[in-house]
C-alpha cells in the first residue's frame, strides 16, 4: 500500500509539472521510483533499468493523449515528424539496449547530470534563437537517433530536446510544442519496448514485471498523471512561470546532486 501511495503521487506530481512546465514526466518519475524501489528492497543493480523502463511506459499514455490534443488544435507539423519519428524509434530501442549494458550506477550518474542540465536551462530561461532551418529528410532522421537514444538512455519524452532544436530551426513556439508532443510517442514506445527486451529473462525482477517494465508503478503513475495534467495546464494560466520554473529547477537540483552524492 505505501508503494502504491508513492507511485499516485508521482503520478500527481509528474501530470501537474507537465501541465504546468511542458515536460515530460520522466525528471520526476525515474528519482521516485528509485526512491520507491529503495523501499520495497529492489535488487539495487537494476533498479535504475527498471526506473527507467517504467518511466517510459508511462509516458507512451501521457504522450498518447497530448498528441491527440496538440493534432485537434493543429500543432503538429507531421511532414517534419516522419522523418524524425524514423529516427527516435531507431535511436530510442538502441539507447535502451545501450542502457541495459551499463551498470545501474552509470546510469544514476548520467541521468543526474541530464538533470542538472534541464534545471540550469529551466532557471536561466528561454529558447535558443533561430540560427537556421530544418534540415532535409537525412538531417531530421539523424536528429531524431540522436534525440532518441538520448531520452531512452535517461528515461524521458524527449520534449526537452526536441523543442529547442525546432525552436533553432526558425519553427514557431505553437508548432515546435505541438511536433514535440508527438515526438515524444515513438520514443515512449520504442524505449519501452528496447527496456523490455533488454530486460527479458533477468532473474532479479521483481514480480509483475515485464523485461525492465514494472507494472504496478505504471498503473499508479499512469492513471494519476493522465488524470493531473488538464489541472496543471489550467494553472499555467493563472500562476506566475518564471517563479514556478526557477522553483521547480531549484529541485531538480537537490534531485541531481543527491544521485550523483548518494
Amino acid at each position: 500500500m505505501e508503494a502504491l501511495l508513492i507511485y499516485l503521487a508521482a503520478g500527481i506530481v509528474a501530470g501537474l509539472a507537465s501541465g504546468l512546465f511542458g515536460i515530460g514526466g520522466g525528471l520526476i518519475i525515474v528519482p521516485v521510483l528509485l526512491f520507491a524501489f529503495g523501499l520495497a528492497d529492489v535488487d539495487p543493480a537494476i533498479s535504475m533499468h527498471l526506473a527507467l523502463g517504467t518511466s517510459l511506459m508511462t509516458i507512451v499514455v501521457t504522450s498518447a493523449s497530448s498528441l491527440r490534443a496538440h493534432h485537434r488544435l493543429g500543432g503538429i507539423m507531421w511532414p517534419v515528424f516522419r522523418p524524425l519519428a524514423v529516427g527516435l524509434v531507431v535511436g530510442a530501442v538502441g539507447g535502451a539496449q545501450i542502457a541495459g549494458a551499463l551498470p545501474s550506477e552509470t546510469l544514476q550518474y548520467v541521468f543526474a547530470v541530464f538533470v542538472l542540465i534541464m534545471a540550469a536551462r529551466m532557471a536561466l530561461g528561454g529558447q535558443p534563437p533561430a540560427h537556421r532551418r530544418l534540415p532535409g529528410t537525412a538531417g531530421l532522421v539523424s536528429t531524431g537517433g540522436v534525440i532518441g537514444v538520448i531520452s531512452s538512455i535517461v528515461g524521458i519524452g524527449g520534449g526537452s530536446l526536441s523543442v529547442p532544436f525546432l525552436v533553432w530551426c526558425g519553427t514557431e513556439m505553437r508548432k515546435a510544442v505541438g511536433t514535440s508532443a508527438a515526438c515524444g510517442f515513438p520514443i515512449a514506445v520504442s524505449g519501452a519496448a528496447g527496456y523490455v527486451i533488454a530486460g527479458w529473462g533477468a532473474g532479479n525482477l521483481p514480480a509483475w514485471s515485464t523485461g525492465y517494465v514494472y507494472w504496478p508503478a505504471f498503473a499508479g503513475i499512469a492513471v494519476a498523471s493522465v488524470l493531473l495534467a488538464p489541472v496543471g495546464a489550467k494553472l499555467a494560466h493563472r500562476l506566475p512561470q518564471n517563479v514556478l520554473k526557477r522553483i521547480f529547477a531549484a529541485f531538480l537540483v537537490i534531485v541531481g546532486l543527491r544521485l550523483i552524492l548518494a
